[in-house]
Formats: C-alpha cells, structure tokens, sequence
C-alpha cells in the first residue's frame, strides 16, 4: 500500500489568504487609532465609583464624556464635569491586585483606546456651580445657594435628606479666580467637593486645566440610558459677575 502525500495549497489560494488576513489587521489598527484619536479629543468613558452624585449619578453607573465642545464652546454652570483631582481631594492611591497578565494587558490596550475606564477612581465628578469670577455663598435663609447676588433652587436635582432643604449645612462664601471652577457633588451631606478642600493650597477651586469635559450621557445599565441633564435652566436668572 502506498501513502499518498496531501496536495499542496495552490500558491494563489494561499496568496489569497494571506491578503484577508493582511485587510483585518490593517482595519484593526485603523479601528484602534480612530478609537484613541476619539478617547484622546471627542469624547472618553467613565465609571462612578462614588455616590457623591446621586440621584442624577449612581454607583457603578457608566457615563460619556464630551472633551471637544467645552475646548470652543467653554464650560456653564449646571454642567456635570469630569476633573482629574487638582491635588488632595482623593485618598491616596491603593494599587489594586494585579490580574491576569493576559486580563491586565487587554484592559491596558481597551484603556488606551477608550473602551475601558480603568483609570476612573483617578478622577472626580461634580456639578459646576461657580465660574470664574462669580461670587457664590451659601446660604441665604431659604437655604439657597446664591451666585453674584441671585438664588439658585436646587432641590430638583439635590439629595437631601428628608425634611432637609439646606442646599449645604457648611456655609460658604467664595469669589472664583481666573482660570478655574467652584464645583459641589449633588448629593451634598455625601460630597467631599470643594466645600471640603477649601484649606489646601487651590482654595478648593478646580483648574480649569484639570478638567477632562463635561458629561452628556449614560450608557449602562441599560435601564438608565440616556443624556444627563445639566438643569442649566436653573441657572438661568444669574447675572454675569461683577468687572
């Protein structure tokens, strides 16, 4: 009996092959660059990993954030903004348990191009009260914050607790520099915002430069999808601050 030997890949089938497999992994890194380019300039993801801003933010919920259009369009109170912490807002940093080699390095690469936000606890988010130049106290005796002399009604999107109508039981009497924002979280007995960091050398103001953009939309869970609302109205009858 005599073993016959397999038939070999005609040169042109394999040729063929080897230009399907060149074409995905061109679109593969055509896709990745686009990605980053997107992360890096247009828009970037995010975890909540605190309960800072609930009821309009919860705990492990995901969120888009809009890098391009503050870049011409500047920033306006109401807005939920995404900062990286100026300087001792946040504990200092634990390294979590390394994964997987294999685990560590997608989620290293999903990062890099957007689809991951591993790096969210690095960063923080709060609703912007004060722009530069406002003079923002708290609180009038409704229990108003007011800027530049107006009040401000909050409690549709404030986290009180029951009977309580106090915009913030820690007073407050600020004017905002040049170059930076006044921001408070909304569900405000919880908030370590910049009520809290007034003693650190920024005053508790956040740079403007810090700030990574401002959030417009939900995407998980699913049963919470949808843009986030900036309750801009509210701020509505503030006068611009004084020159």
């Amino acid at each position: 009996m005599t073993i016959e030997s397999a038939p070999d890949v005609p040169p042109k089938r394999r040729r063929g092959f080897l230009v399907f497999l060149r074409d995905v992994l061109i679109i593969i890194v055509i896709a990745a660059l686009v990605s980053f380019l997107v992360k890096t300039f247009v828009v970037r993801s995010f975890y909540i990993p605190s309960a800072s801003m609930e009821r309009t933010l919860l705990v492990n919920d995901r969120i888009l954030v809009d890098e391009l259009t503050p870049r011409w369009a500047d920033y306006a109170r109401g807005d939920i903004v995404v900062f990286e912490d100026p300087g001792g807002w946040l504990p200092p940093h634990v390294q979590k348990p390394a994964g997987p080699p294999l685990l560590e390095a997608i989620d290293s690469v999903l990062t890099l191009i957007g689809i991951s936000s591993s790096d969210s606890e690095d960063h923080l988010v709060k609703r912007l009260i004060g722009l530069p130049g406002d003079h923002v106290v708290c609180c009038n005796a409704l229990g108003q914050i007011e800027i530049n002399g107006a009040p401000i009604d909050e409690l549709s999107y404030l986290n009180l607790p029951e009977g309580d109508t106090a915009a913030s039981n820690e007073p407050f009497d600020v004017t905002v520099p040049e170059g930076s924002l006044w921001v408070l979280g909304d569900n405000r007995d919880r908030s370590q915002d910049a009520r809290a960091h007034q003693d650190l050398p920024s005053g508790g103001f956040v740079p403007i430069d810090n700030v990574v953009g401002k959030a417009f939309l939900m995407t998980w869970p699913l049963n919470r999808i949808g843009t986030i609302d900036g309750h801009h109205d509210i701020f509505n009858g503030v006068p611009d601050p004084a020159k």
